[in-house]
């Protein structure tokens, strides 16, 4: 016979192999999280957007809180978050961008950036006057990590936990046209 068993994804001895430990199969969990309001502010796990508007709230409609041309959106204060590890032994290199054009001049300004990391930020209630964050969000994958663990762009997630923050908002200009979309990307390395 070629084979003993095949128990589900757990194979023994078939062909010469040994068995094969499945929770090698299992990806990392991860979610982004976002916390809004007063420090210390409440925590939304596995946000279903990143939209941006004229208040402080996760999942916001952008109809509802539209942004004036001349005005800011609110800061959004973003984690990436490993739930569970899986079979993976590490998460690292998180890469933070955005795809899809800003209406006019406006900008996307962030803490994320590649060197002179400013290390973990501590949250602060989010703001609608100009962010103290002043790196301009990449609009195509970084060449290196942008985004910290623990302080450090080459921090790493060993067990289940969260990255630093992402803080983000957009600066318009008087002249810009509303109603742009975008997409913002999160990119990680895992090992097994």
């Amino acid at each position: 016979m070629l084979y003993k068993k095949i128990n589900g994804l757990q194979i023994k001895n078939c062909f010469g192999l040994y068995p094969i430990d499945r929770k090698l199969y299992f990806a990392a969990t991860v979610e982004i999280d976002e916390r809004n309001g007063a420090p210390a502010g409440t925590l939304t796990h596995n946000i279903t957007n990143s939209n941006m508007g004229s208040t402080d709230a996760v999942n916001l409609d952008p109809v509802a809180y539209p942004v004036t041309p001349g005005n800011n959106t609110f800061e959004k204060w973003q984690q990436l978050h490993v739930t569970a590890m899986g079979g993976s032994s590490k998460i690292d290199n998180l890469k933070i961008w955005r795809t899809g054009a800003l209406g006019g001049v406006a900008t996307h300004k962030t803490n994320a950036r590649t060197t002179v990391y400013g290390g973990a930020e501590v949250y602060a209630a989010p703001t609608a006057s100009v962010s103290v964050y002043t790196q301009v969000m990449p609009t195509a994958v970084p060449a290196s990590a942008n985004l910290g663990i623990g302080g450090l762009l080459t921090g790493s997630l060993l067990v289940a936990g969260s990255s630093d923050y992402l803080i983000h908002q957009i600066q318009t200009n008087v002249a810009d046209v509303a109603g742009s979309t975008s997409t913002m990307n999160y990119q990680y390395d895992e090992t097994a």
